[in-house]
């Protein structure tokens, strides 16, 4: 398929999310009614090739449809190197499989207020939140994601 906008992604199977890290990718998955978003699974960074066959193997073992990429827009609105990152690899995933659907969502404040609600919600220790916090936002991306979709 292609990078399409969130209305366009397909409507009655799971989409996964992706917060894209440096060493990580974190990835999340929503129900086939696309209600709500789940935290998945992390991906250690490798080589691009492989850390797509890891990603595209979760997506057939929930049946995936399509995926919501964080884009890590500037707080002033503005898209710097770490945007356009995210876009390439949107764009290399679709030169190993055309068959995805690839919309963009901007994570703005995402990994921070996952750290915040980790914090205080779940008294969680650092050491156990760096194991958490890329899925946990990767979640919180997706939700995003799903919740302005159904918005009218």
């Amino acid at each position: 398929m292609a990078i399409v906008e969130l209305a366009d992604l397909p409507k009655s199977a799971p989409l996964v999310g992706l917060d894209l890290g440096e060493k990580t990718i974190g990835v999340a998955v929503s129900d086939a009614t696309q209600s709500i978003a789940s935290p998945l699974d992390l991906i250690r960074k490798t080589k691009f090739t492989d850390d797509a066959k890891a990603l595209f193997k979760l997506m057939e073992t929930r049946r995936a449809a399509g995926i919501v990429i964080g884009l890590p827009v500037n707080m002033d609105g503005s898209e710097g190197p770490r945007c356009q990152s995210a876009r390439a690899f949107g764009r290399n995933l679709l030169r190993l499989r055309d068959d995805l659907a690839i919309a963009f969502w901007d994570e703005r404040m995402s990994s921070m207020a996952v750290n915040r609600m980790l914090i205080s919600e779940a008294d969680m220790t650092r050491a156990r939140r760096a194991d958490v916090v890329d899925k946990a936002a990767a979640a919180w991306i997706l939700q995003g994601a799903l919740d302005r979709r159904r918005e009218p």
